[in-house]
This record gives C-alpha cells, sequence and structure tokens, in this order.
C-alpha cells in the first residue's frame, strides 16, 4: 500500500506542478495586462517612417464600436474616402494596437480605400480581459465587415492582417464571407495557436508542449472559452474561397519561416506568397516596402 500511496503522491504533485506553470503561461502569454518582457526582440534597426506615425496626426478618423458576440465593446478607426467603395481592414498583431497597422493604413488611404483599423479585443481601446490569438478576434472581424456593408452596400473589401492579425485573417477566410469581401493579405501568420506556443515554450523555457499546452489549453477553456487546437488558421484556410497572398520574412524568429509553407499549402483558394529576404518578424513591409506594396496591388487588382 505504502507504494501505491507514494505513487499517488508524487502523480500528484506533478498534475498540480503542471497545473501550476499552465496558469502562469497563461497569464504571461494572454493577460494583456501582464509584462511580455523577453517575448520580443529589442534589436530594431529599421529608422520609424513618416507613414509609420502618420495615423496620430491624422484628425479625420472617426472612433466607430461593436458589440462582440460575448458582449464585449470593440473600437476601431474608421478613415473614409468620400465617393470610394473600396475598404480595407487593417489587422495588428500581439499586444499592438490599431495605431501599429498606421503604414498600412497610409499606403490603402492614399490609394483611395476607406480603412477600418480595429483593436482587437483586449488590445487598445476595445475591451476584453484576454488575448484572443486570432481565434475568437475572428468572429469580431466577421461583426466589422457587417459594420462597412451597412455604411456602403456596394463595398469591395479587402483584409490585411501582421503577425497574429494574418493568423486572424486567415481564421476568418474559413468562415462564410459576404461577397463584399474579395481577397485577404496574411503577413507572417502562424500555422496554429498550439504550433506557435510550442515554438516558444521551446525556444523561451526549453518546455515540451506535453503535457503542458494540455493543460495550458483546458485552463483557456475554462477562461476563455476555447481549446487552443480549435484555433488553427490550417484548418480555415481548407475552407478558404477568398484569394489569398501569403507574406513572410525569411529571417522571421517569432513565427518560423517554415509556417509559411504550411498555411500556403493548406489554402483551398487562389493564392500566391512573397518571400521577402532578410525580413525579421514583421518586418517585411518596412525592409523592402517597394517590394512588398509591388507584390500585394499586383494580387489585388484582379478582385478590387
Amino acid at each position: 500500500m505504502k507504494v501505491y500511496t507514494f505513487i499517488f503522491v508524487v502523480f500528484l504533485i506533478v498534475i498540480l506542478v503542471l497545473i501550476c506553470i499552465s496558469f502562469r503561461l497563461y497569464n504571461y502569454a494572454l493577460n494583456p495586462k501582464s509584462s511580455k518582457k523577453g517575448i520580443f526582440s529589442k534589436k530594431n534597426k529599421i529608422k520609424p517612417r513618416f507613414q509609420d506615425t502618420w495615423i496620430y496626426e491624422y484628425n479625420e478618423k472617426e472612433d466607430v464600436y461593436i458589440n462582440s458576440f460575448d458582449n464585449l465593446k470593440l473600437h476601431a478607426y474608421m478613415l473614409k474616402v468620400k465617393g470610394s467603395h473600396k475598404w480595407a481592414i487593417t489587422v495588428h498583431g500581439y499586444t499592438n494596437n490599431a495605431e501599429y497597422m498606421s503604414p498600412i493604413a497610409y499606403k490603402y488611404h492614399t490609394l483611395g480605400y476607406n480603412v477600418l483599423m480595429p483593436d482587437l479585443r483586449g488590445h487598445g481601446s476595445s475591451e476584453g480581459s484576454y488575448i484572443g490569438m486570432g481565434w475568437h478576434d475572428r468572429l469580431d472581424i466577421l461583426k466589422w465587415i457587417d459594420l462597412i456593408i451597412k455604411e456602403d452596400k456596394e463595398a469591395e473589401i479587402l483584409l490585411h492582417g501582421i503577425s497574429m492579425g494574418a493568423a486572424t485573417v486567415m481564421m476568418v477566410s474559413g468562415e462564410e464571407l459576404p461577397k463584399n469581401v474579395k481577397v485577404i493579405i496574411e503577413d507572417c501568420g502562424y500555422t496554429s495557436v498550439r504550433d506557435e506556443f510550442a515554438y516558444k515554450l521551446k525556444g523561451m523555457f526549453k518546455l515540451p508542449s506535453f503535457p503542458v499546452l494540455n493543460f495550458f489549453s483546458i485552463i483557456t477553456k475554462i477562461k476563455d472559452n476555447y481549446y487552443i487546437s480549435e484555433a488553427s488558421a490550417v484548418k480555415q484556410l481548407q475552407k478558404a474561397k477568398v484569394p489569398i497572398l501569403f507574406i513572410h520574412g525569411d529571417k522571421d524568429k517569432f513565427v518560423p519561416y517554415y509556417m509559411l509553407d504550411e498555411v500556403y499549402n493548406a489554402c483551398s483558394s487562389k493564392k500566391d506568397k512573397l518571400i521577402v529576404k532578410g525580413a525579421g518578424h514583421a518586418k517585411s513591409e518596412k525592409l523592402n516596402s517597394d517590394l512588398y506594396w509591388k507584390k500585394v496591388l499586383e494580387f489585388i487588382k484582379p478582385y478590387i
């Protein structure tokens, strides 16, 4: 009996340790108010440009709001161009906000697009107690699309997301989209939430994905109402009907470069890809703006 008691006690201790680790990981990664120290590299050799901060000085942006499916008040900026039916929704990345998409919004706006710049749940001026990693955010983007169509029934809409925003727009692609949504641009998005956490868990903490992420996923289900295994861009892309352009820097260490082929190959709709040589995470547009926009504009031209 003593042996069985010992085994049981050890098993119980292991379970408690895993629960503790998983809760700490959840707080570190998905609590928008917790410190994210150590997650991002501090290196940034690219000098800021006018378009990177343009949105702060742009005085004609309008604050707009929606209520999410779980009754959160979500915020976005709306930038209008009189007489235009072209719309771009710019979707920011992990721990950023709408203003982070300033250079993307600037480009589309100068090309005559109305632009909607949402703060994802738990970011910026939007409510939310957790970072959605794109999964519940995809449903929020559907509501923003509906808002645009109510504003402009003739709207031709493109989605352009970076990093977590890219994962978001890929996850949106698998939903039943209105015909107004014409094209999607994803820049350095991950294959799935589980894959991305497994990659960072190993790289940052030398921890195995199993069984840590199994316990972590139970916590996200309890607290945020989804298992991380559900949140898969790959699975959503298999249902995609809208044309998608995939962009990735080949020096990306945050969302690894190899994920590009996985999401690209999974996509069932018309598609193309751009690899930006020497670009780290979310740096493709800044590192080689001419190449970036040449490819983007060529891709969207047949559809908008």
